[in-house]
């Protein structure tokens, strides 16, 4: 009997400042459709069947409150979580019937080693039908994930959830569950935040299309337009409302179980860094600091300090 494990990625759920204010971004801005929200949360869907590729909840602080995998059935659920349980993983409770706005299904959520909120679902209702426009984000592509002890959160991908290696380099571990070359990487970073999410654009055409309307909405690219060495990925990067850093990505390259995976010493060697193109610079300082997750904080920070002087402390 063949072991449990995920095949997909599905979506990325934030904790925001203002969901008004971050719903307008990702709406008008970032292209995604409502599909269903009470109270604080909002989920919002890409042009995919998927039901949703991204929840907003208002919170004091903004931040990752989780990254949500599919598995194949409820028994791939059901052997899942006895895997992570038998394995010591920390666990919210035993697996069961989720959400019905987000569009229900069955499943668990397991913290990595250094606490990454995961999330894995089976049965989730999806739409009948996808929609036609190539300027707006199919699904999420892949997360990366920030790590101060990358060997060990690798580990818990690989032998907890079934992922399997695709590559490494000085800078991060790529880890696949579909046939995306990657739906996670590990960061070396001073711990665990979010490092950046990535939407997936039908093709070159749509992200440059994309990019442009995010730009002329007033958000200047970061880091891009290139094309990544692991995963051959080309990238366009911004900075949304709340500090976290998010992606237009397109020609993620497919891969199999015949696909060789390589170290950080090969891909040094291929000299592809930081664009195979040799177009997009290195990451600038401003770049480097937001995918550390440290403009988060800064605006965690800045709303703390309004807080207490609005209530006099």
């Amino acid at each position: 009997m063949s072991e449990p494990r995920i095949n997909g990625l599905r979506s990325v759920e934030l904790g925001v400042h203002d969901l008004q204010k971050s719903a307008e971004f990702y709406r008008n801005v970032w292209a995604l459709e409502d599909v269903s929200g009470e109270g604080d949360t909002l989920h919002l869907r890409g042009t995919s069947r998927d039901h949703h590729v991204l929840t907003l909840r208002e919170r004091p602080r903004a931040g990752l409150l989780g990254v949500h995998f599919s598995a194949p059935d409820r028994a791939a659920i059901d052997g899942l979580h006895g895997k992570a349980k038998a394995m010591g993983m920390k666990l919210s409770g035993p697996a069961g019937e989720l959400e019905k706005s987000a569009g229900g299904g069955y499943g668990f959520r397991v913290s990595t080693p250094e606490g990454h909120p995961i999330v894995i679902s089976a049965d989730v209702a999806d739409h009948g039908s996808a929609i036609d426009d190539k300027t707006r984000p199919t699904k999420l592509t892949h997360v990366v994930l920030n790590s101060a002890d990358i060997e060990n959160q690798t580990k818990f991908f690989l032998d907890v959830l079934g992922f399997k290696w695709a590559d490494s380099t000085m800078m991060m571990d790529f880890v696949r569950c579909c046939s995306d070359h990657h739906s996670i990487a590990l960061a070396r970073g001073k711990g665990p935040s979010l490092n950046h999410m990535a939407y997936e654009m039908p093709d070159i055409d749509g992200l440059m299309r994309g990019a442009g309307r995010v730009r002329k909405s007033g958000y200047e690219i970061m880091w891009g337009v290139g094309r990544h060495g692991p995963g051959s990925n080309v990238f366009s990067y911004f900075v949304e409302p709340n500090g976290f850093v998010t992606e237009y990505t397109t020609e993620v390259e497919q891969v199999d179980d015949s696909y060789v995976a390589h170290d950080a010493d090969w891909w040094k060697a291929q000299n592809v860094f930081p664009c195979r193109w040799q177009m997009a610079g290195a990451p600038s300082e401003f770049a480097r600091k937001a995918m550390g997750g440290d403009l988060v904080e800064e605006e965690n920070l800045r709303c703390e300090q309004v807080m207490a002087r609005a209530l006099g402390r």
